[in-house]
Order: C-alpha cells, then sequence, then structure tokens
C-alpha cells in the first residue's frame, strides 16, 4: 500500500486516509510543514490511490496504475510515468515543452500553468479514474501564475484533484489558501531521521550534528551530512576556534575579510557551530563545569550572532564582534 512507507506523519496520512476511505476527498489540498519530512511522497501516494485500479480504496500499490503513478521517467523532467498525474514545480520541464525561451529561474510560471493544467485539465483522465496535479513549492507560483489556476482549482471538472506543496503557506496569495484545505505535516521524529541517515549510508560519526541542525526534516540532514559540506564546515568551525585562541582579532578580521556574502550561508554555519558548542558543553558539565559554563556562554553569543544577522547585520562585522564576544566569554 502505498501509504505505508511514509514514517512520522500518522495524523497527516490518517486525514487523507479517511477522505479515500469514505470517498470524501476534497478536490484541492495544501500539505504544508518543513523541507523534507514527506510531504511530496504523501501527494504521491494520495496520487497512486485515486488512480489505482484495484480494490483498494487507499491504493494497492501493485496494479500498473499505482506502479507508473510512483515511477519518475528519466531526465528532465522527471515526470511520472502515469498520464494523468502531473507534477508542478519551478523549472521542472525545459523552456521549450511550455512555450517559453528560457528557463524558469526565479518563480512557476504562467506558461506551466497553461501548459500543463489549463490544457488539460478541462478534459477526462486518459485512464479514466482521475487526474492529478502535483504542485512542488506552490508558494514558487508567481501572481501570473496563481491568478491562471484559481478558477481551476475553485471548479475543477469532476475527477480532477490538486495537491499543493509548501514550506512557507504564508508566501502563498490569499486566494490560493483559501481554495484549499490544509494538512499539516510535523517535524519528524529523531528516530526516522536517524534510519533514513543508515538508509542512506552515511557514516554514523555525522549523524549527531546532523540530527541536531535539520530540525526533523530528512532532505536537510541529508545534505548537512554532505562529505563536501560537512567537510566545508569543519573547517569553518576550525577557523572561528583558531580566531578566538589567538593573541589578537587580526585572526577574526581575516575570517571575516574571507567570507562570502551569503547571510543564509552564514547563519547555517554559525548554527553548526553552535551545535557543537552545546554537545561539547553537554559532555562536560559533569566533569568540567568550568568548561561546560564557558561553552554555555559562548554559545549564547552564537545564538545573537545568528540574531543579528537576521535583523540585517553585516556579514563581517558579525563575524568580528563574534570572535571578539567569544573571546570574552572564555575570560
Amino acid at each position: 500500500m502505498p501509504f505505508t512507507h511514509i514514517l512520522g506523519q500518522e495524523t497527516a496520512v490518517s486525514t487523507i486516509s479517511r477522505a479515500l476511505m469514505s470517498g470524501r476527498v476534497h478536490h484541492a489540498y495544501r500539505f504544508e510543514g518543513p523541507p523534507g519530512v514527506g510531504k511530496e511522497m504523501t501527494a504521491t501516494a494520495l496520487a497512486q490511490a485515486l488512480v489505482c485500479v484495484g480494490d483498494d480504496p487507499l491504493g494497492c500499490g501493485a496494479c500498473s496504475a499505482c506502479k507508473r503513478a510512483g515511477a519518475r521517467s528519466p531526465g528532465r523532467p522527471a515526470s511520472p510515468l502515469h498520464p494523468d498525474v502531473a507534477i508542478i514545480a519551478k523549472n521542472f520541464y525545459p523552456a521549450s515543452t511550455i512555450g517559453r525561451k528560457s528557463d524558469e529561474v526565479t518563480e512557476i510560471s504562467v506558461d506551466q500553468v497553461r501548459t500543463i493544467v489549463l490544457q488539460h485539465a478541462s478534459y477526462p483522465p486518459h485512464e479514466g479514474r482521475a487526474r492529478v496535479f502535483i504542485v512542488r513549492d506552490a508558494d514558487e507560483l508567481g501572481t501570473s501564475a496563481a491568478n491562471a489556476l484559481l478558477k481551476t482549482l475553485e471548479e475543477p471538472r469532476q475527477g480532477t484533484y490538486f495537491v499543493l506543496t509548501t514550506s512557507r503557506p504564508d508566501a502563498m496569495l490569499n486566494t490560493i489558501r483559501s481554495r484549499t484545505m490544509p494538512v499539516r505535516f510535523g517535524p519528524l521524529p529523531e528516530a526516522v531521521v536517524r534510519e533514513a541517515l543508515r538508509a542512506a549510508e552515511i557514516p554514523e560519526d555525522r549523524h549527531e550534528l546532523a540530527l541536531e541542525l535539520a530540525g526533523g526534516s530528512v532532505s536537510a540532514a541529508l545534505e548537512l551530512c554532505d562529505e563536501e559540506a560537512t567537510a566545508g564546515r569543519e573547517a569553518f568551525l576550525q577557523r572561528v576556534f583558531d580566531a578566538v585562541g589567538a593573541p589578537d582579532l587580526g585572526a577574526a578580521v581575516t575570517l571575516a575579510e574571507s567570507l562570502e556574502k551569503d547571510k543564509g550561508l552564514l547563519k547555517a554555519e554559525l548554527r553548526a557551530l553552535g551545535a557543537s558548542l552545546a554537545r561539547k558543553a553537554r559532555s562536560e558539565v559533569e566533569t568540567a563545569p568550568e568548561a561546560a559554563e564557558v561553552l554555555a556562554r559562548r554559545y549564547e553569543v552564537v545564538s545573537r550572532a545568528v540574531v543579528r544577522l537576521e535583523r540585517n547585520a553585516s556579514p563581517q562585522l558579525a563575524m568580528v564582534s563574534l570572535v571578539a564576544d567569544m573571546r570574552e566569554a572564555g575570560g
């Protein structure tokens, strides 16, 4: 059955399962929650159940329709193999496929909505059961694309369903939100994320930091465990610790000048620094309480630096201040 492999989202899966069992599936769902917690996996399972030709309302998982709805074509676009299941996502299709001269860079374009949705939504499904449109990261719908979708979203042809996924529901147009039924997905339990890391054969020594920073997201945890990302993060942490231990702030200035201007990346690295300090403080609280107290103060310094960045502080100035404050916290 398609839903059995979705872990850690019992409430959301129960909501969809009850709708399928009762035959009262809403025509437009909005799956909202953090990235990497199973929203699109659940949307695919719902699509499989809707096109299934077996006798299980939750989808048999064994018939040709179920298998093709869950499988993806090689290359670009990686579309479902079932003709009645379609994915809408930014830059998912080659520009020529949706009548554009260039790829979609900033948003899901009105061209994609017209080509993939509007040209097909008014016709019966190819195979007679249902037609399902899965809109990935629906908050990336451009204004023109969202407006073009509104009427079909509000009054689709019978047997046509939409599932919009988003980790930023507040960034969606109110008119889109009001026409969709929300189903909320929470962060995944640590045990589920850890099992996903093991299944991906990620070395155990990378798990703890990834679990601490991933916020219950499998995709975030896998990104954090990437070999290149891990090496870069460890190098950054070592440079910070070296600057903190240096005789003056010269090393801090050099470090700050070498930083990229990507605040998002720096915030992620500082959160990793904070997590590293917190882990070390916890390990030393009983055997070396004074050292643990210093680490705790430095953790607070890092947390304040992240807040300053969120308030639009200069990454370079924030980095120099961070090192200076960490040095002072160690005194």
